[in-house]
């Protein structure tokens, strides 16, 4: 069955001025989905826009594997102090049990986990650098350039992960 996940994520910046840092999706992902293929349970699948599949994290004993999944699409929102991002994540999914953790699979985890890529570009330093939001992070999270320490986003709130279909 195709199923479908909206993923927002909303980020607080500083008012743009000379030091402005160009903030920007990354174009990449990290979405926690039960994986058919593997028979495994709340498998970090890595997804990069543009490609045909996302890469399953499998486990120990199973190497790393192509997912039936990609990133449909995805919308940047730019506001005044505020940048918002949405992320439409498609896969396929049909009903196992996962022997490992004697439990069968869902179409999207009860606490479902994402990771979102963000980078910008230091004016001051000339050169580019990145950091990343994710939901298991303790609010608010502030971060900061890493070249110059001029303050680039706060995440009050977790990204939110949504079953569309």
């Amino acid at each position: 069955m195709l199923r479908s996940v909206e993923v927002t994520a909303e980020l607080v910046c500083p008012r743009r001025d000379e030091a402005f840092h160009n903030l920007r999706w990354q174009q990449r992902l990290e979405l926690s989905l039960d994986c058919f293929v593997c028979g495994r349970t709340g498998r970090t699948t890595s997804f990069r826009y543009g490609q045909e599949h996302a890469l399953c994290s499998a486990d120990r004993e199973r190497p790393e594997h192509p997912a039936a999944a990609r990133i449909a699409a995805f919308d940047i929102t730019d506001e005044r102090e505020r940048t918002a991002l949405r992320v439409f994540v498609d896969y396929w999914w049909a009903p196992f049990h996962d022997a490992k953790r004697d439990q069968a699979a869902a179409t999207l985890p009860l606490t479902p986990w994402v990771r979102l890529h963000l980078g910008y570009y230091c004016p001051q330093a000339r050169q580019s650098g990145a950091f990343d939001i994710q939901t298991n992070m303790v609010r608010p999270v502030r971060d900061a350039c890493g070249h110059c320490d001029h303050p680039l986003a706060t995440s009050e709130e977790a990204p939110a992960v949504r079953l569309l279909t």
